[in-house]
Parts: C-alpha cells; sequence; structure tokens
C-alpha cells in the first residue's frame, strides 16, 4: 500500500517542474492568473472529489474507490502530450484532480483503517512520505527528461508508466480494509455522544469545518498549507527561469521542497504520536512562513535552495501531523467522510493559491505574490495556536465541552 501511495505521488510529479514552462514557452501564456488555470481546476477537481470519496468508500469499500480512481487517470498523460491548446491541458488536470481525490484518499483511509490511535501518526507519516518522495523523484527526474528532450513527452512518459504500475498493483496486490474500522467502530465510544444513524453528512460537515475547535483549526490550517503550495507549484518555476536558472536546476529545486517534505514526514509523523498534535501544526506553519520570505527576498540558487528546503521541512511538519488530528477526533463511523471533508478543505486551497497568487503576481509580481502567502500562512498558525485543543492525540474526551 506504500508502493501505491507512492505511486500516486509520483503521477502528480510528472506536472511540477514541466507544466509552469509548458504555459510560457509552447502555449505562450503570458499573464500569470491565465497559467495557473491548470492548477485551479486541479485544486477543484481534486477538492470536490475528496468530499464524495469518503462517502463512496464507506459504501462501497476503498478498494473499489481506489481501483477507479487508477482508471480514470489513464487519459491523463495522453491529454497533456497531445493537447493542441491551453484548454487540453486544464482538462487533463480536470481529469487527474479527480483521479488523485479517490486514489489518495484511500490510500489515506486504508491505513488508518489499520492502525490503532497510537500509531496514527507514524500510518500517515510513511503514507505521506511515500507520495511526496514519489512528487519529488518525479519532478527531478521529468526537470532532467525535459532538458534532455524537450517539454513534451517524454516527462508525461513517464506518469503513463506510474498509472499503468498503479492500477495494476492496485487490482492484484492491495486488500479492502473497511472491515478493520467497522471491528474499531465497535468498541469506541461516539465522540459526540449520538449514534452515527443520528449524526447525519450535513452534521459532520459543520463538525469537521466550522464547530469543533480542532476539527476546524486542521481544515484551515490544511487549506492554508495547499494555498502556499499552490503557490510553490504555480509561481516558483517561473521565477526560477526569470532569474536565469536552467531547467536542471529549476528541477533540483523542485525536487528538493517535496524530497524534504515527504522523507520530514517519516520523523513528524511518529513524533506527533509522543508529543501531540497541536506543537508540530503551529511550528511548522510558522516556519513555512518563514521559508516563503526567503523565497520571496532571493535571488540566486543557492539560498532559494536552502529556502526550499526549510519549506520542506516545515510542511514535513504540518502534514501527517494534520491527518492524524482529523483521525483522533472523528469516530471510526464517520472518520472515512470526515477525512473526505478536510481534504474538501484542504486540496481547495490549490484553487484559492493559484487564483490568488496569479492576481497578485499580475498586479504586484511574484515576490509580493510570495510575501503575501508568508503572511497568510503565518496568521494560520497563529489561528490554530489560538483555537486547537492542546490534547489532541489518541482518543478525546466525549461530551458537551468539546463542541464549540
Amino acid at each position: 500500500m506504500v508502493a501505491s501511495a507512492r505511486l500516486v505521488g509520483g503521477t502528480l510529479g510528472q506536472e511540477r517542474t514541466v507544466l509552469p514552462l509548458l504555459a510560457g514557452e509552447v502555449f505562450q501564456l503570458d499573464e500569470y492568473t491565465s497559467a495557473l488555470t491548470y492548477i485551479l481546476a486541479f485544486g477543484l477537481a481534486k477538492a470536490a472529489t475528496n468530499y464524495f470519496a469518503g462517502t463512496l468508500s464507506d459504501r462501497y469499500g476503498r478498494k473499489p474507490v481506489l481501483v477507479a480512481g487508477w482508471l480514470i487517470a489513464l487519459p491523463v498523460p495522453v491529454l497533456l502530450i497531445f493537447g493542441p491548446s491551453w484548454g487540453w491541458i486544464v482538462a487533463a488536470n480536470v481529469v487527474l484532480g479527480i483521479s488523485q481525490g479517490l486514489t489518495w484518499s484511500t490510500t489515506v483511509m486504508m491505513k488508518m483503517d489499520l492502525v490503532g490511535p497510537e500509531r496514527r501518526g507514524l500510518a500517515m507519516g510513511l503514507n505521506e512520505a511515500a507520495g511526496y518522495l514519489g512528487v519529488a523523484g518525479t519532478a527531478l527526474a521529468t526537470g532532467y527528461i525535459a532538458s534532455t528532450y524537450g517539454l513534451r513527452p517524454g516527462p508525461f512518459l513517464l506518469g503513463a508508466a506510474f498509472i499503468a504500475v498503479g492500477l495494476g498493483l492496485s487490482v492484484l496486490t492491495i486488500r479492502e480494509t473497511h472491515h478493520h474500522a467497522k471491528a474499531e467502530a465497535a468498541t469506541h465510544a461516539s465522540s459526540h455522544g449520538r449514534t452515527r444513524a443520528g449524526l447525519s453528512n450535513r452534521d459532520i460537515f459543520t463538525l469537521t469545518s466550522f464547530r469543533d475547535k480542532s476539527l476546524s483549526s486542521v481544515s484551515q490550517a490544511g487549506m492554508v498549507n495547499n494555498l502556499n503550495d499552490g503557490l510553490a507549484w504555480g509561481l516558483f518555476p517561473v521565477l526560477f527561469a526569470a532569474a536565469g536558472l536552467s531547467i536542471e536546476r529549476i528541477g533540483i529545486l523542485a525536487a528538493v521542497y517535496p524530497a524534504v517534505w515527504g522523507a520530514g514526514q517519516l520523523v513528524t509523523g511518529p513524533l506527533s504520536d509522543r508529543v501531540g498534535r497541536k506543537p508540530l501544526i503551529v511550528g511548522g506553519m510558522l516556519v513555512q512562513a518563514a521559508a516563503l520570505g526567503m523565497v520571496a527576498v532571493g535571488n540566486d540558487f543557492e539560498f532559494w535552495l536552502a529556502a526550499v528546503i526549510l519549506l520542506g521541512a516545515g510542511t514535513a511538519m504540518v502534514y501527517p501531523t494534520l491527518l492524524a488530528a482529523i483521525g483522533d477526533v472523528a469516530h471510526p463511523e464517520w472518520r472515512a467522510r470526515s477525512v473526505g471533508i478536510y481534504r474538501l478543505w484542504r486540496d481547495g486551497g490549490f484553487a484559492v493559491g493559484a487564483l490568488l497568487s496569479g492576481l497578485l503576481a499580475d498586479a504586484y509580481g511574484i515576490p509580493a505574490a510570495v510575501i503575501t502567502v508568508a503572511a497568510l500562512t503565518a496568521a494560520s498558525g497563529v489561528w490554530v495556536a489560538l483555537r486547537m485543543r492542546s490534547s489532541e492525540h489518541g482518543p478525546v474526551p466525549s461530551g458537551p465541552a468539546r463542541i464549540l
């Protein structure tokens, strides 16, 4: 299952280095807002699919949803390779977003099914590390392929191979895990003192998004985290290219950020099981903000390398910890739906980040866009510090005090 998560990440990584450059060099898109429409499309499609992935996996099981996600991804490399206009690239990212919403959501849910609360951070660290190391390795590889053989078709052939292998592994080797969640639910007191029948999808949505202090804090932090990742995905390569960096060096910077992010989660995930979720979330958001400030003021490869290493470290502190915090609070019977709602908000950050950073970059330049997102990231960390309960580690006491 860890291998499947790595392939999911690799499928996304095929775009990280190449598409921002493809927008300008092949399709001559001069405005940042127009060039970032593919991230907007990806974020909206993935966010919406995340919401439904939880409900579908509860109804039909985890494995069928995972297999369906891989099947949906099959046309993506074809659209990216042969697309004659930017609209085709945007369409490919709608399809990719739907696929990622199904595949990545179910790999998360399946690991939560298999581990108890004491190892939830470890499980999320392993899953997200595998995924983002896949992103990093593919970003680096596609940068090399693009610099040697051109922006199309070479980099996307790698993505096609990942999709084929991921589909094969999901069909042949991965087993259903939903029954583990049902078994856990049988011995788990309802977190909100209500039966599953009395907790509707609407109840779960409002708790996760607004009413529960910890769930809502996690949801907004996830959204801001992916807002700044959307900025990094869409504008960092353009900023680095404008400074005269080669495609190979841009590929290195595009790879180092998710590589540190991915590898770091092998440490931060289990660390959150020991020290709690809140310190890592607050600290990680503030570290990300500092790193983004460094990117905004930098102008050479070495300085930017230090910045993206710091950005990856901050994201590693946050990413598995947010998912583990959702698992701590949500009852096993509706945990998959709560994870889906969290991921709706989190991946909606891609869309918000693409739109906000594109508009700001067009109006004031890329450094101003990066500084603005850095300020939002710092504010998000402060919000978590003020609102999230400090005890979110393992089962959470029930009762009215848990609800805002």
